[in-house]
């Protein structure tokens, strides 16, 4: 592991991150000038050429009103400013592996806190209509917080066939991580905070 940079706030994050193509970027969400983390994060991933950083938040509080932000610009998950090192290291490795950082019941109870209580759709939003009855299962039980190996054994497929229509949906809709995916599950109510799976 190389750190290959270091910016001292959102602008010059963003100009690094072009020049230097990181792996993974470690991102605050308060930084001094005008381009906070959480734009500096989506602006780094949206003019990413091939594969976009992965972006791990940093933020002072479990709950921070930033972090649903965060996770709508495509981070990949947060940690708070007082992680020990060795922890940081391991989710540093964990995220560049393609990991989420965060366990699904935080994602979902983050969603929950910062999305309010939208109504179930009773037909499939504007923006789910391209994708297939099993793709749109597997986004619902993404958005539940349920693991690849959770939708497997629920759906009676394969781990691998889960990652499959995941990341179709995930093509389909734009979408550069799975905590965006979780985003798009609660706002176009294919999934209803507090309800059960």
């Amino acid at each position: 592991m190389d750190v290959v940079g270091e910016a001292a706030d959102g602008a010059e994050a963003i100009r690094l991150a072009g020049s230097l193509r990181p792996d993974v970027i470690l991102m605050d969400v308060r930084m001094p000038g005008d381009v906070s983390g959480i734009d500096a994060t989506e602006r780094i991933i949206a003019a990413a050429p091939v594969a976009p950083p992965r972006v791990i938040v940093l933020t002072t509080f479990d709950l921070d009103e930033y972090v649903y932000n965060a996770l709508r610009a495509g981070a990949h998950g947060f940690l708070l400013k007082d992680t020990p090192p060795e922890r940081l290291l391991s989710a540093v490795a964990a995220v560049a592996e393609g990991e989420m950082l965060f366990a699904p019941s935080v994602t979902r109870r983050l969603v929950e806190a910062y999305t309010g209580g939208g109504q179930p759709a009773s037909h499939a939003p504007e923006q789910l209509v391209e994708l297939t009855t099993r793709e749109r299962e597997v986004l619902r039980l993404v958005g539940r917080g349920l693991s690849n190996l959770d939708i497997a054994g629920r759906l009676i497929i394969s781990e691998a066939t889960v990652k499959t229509h995941l990341n179709r949906a995930m093509s389909k809709l734009g979408l550069a991580s799975r905590a965006q995916a979780v985003v798009l599950a609660y706002e176009t109510g294919l999934v209803t905070p507090g309800l059960a799976g």
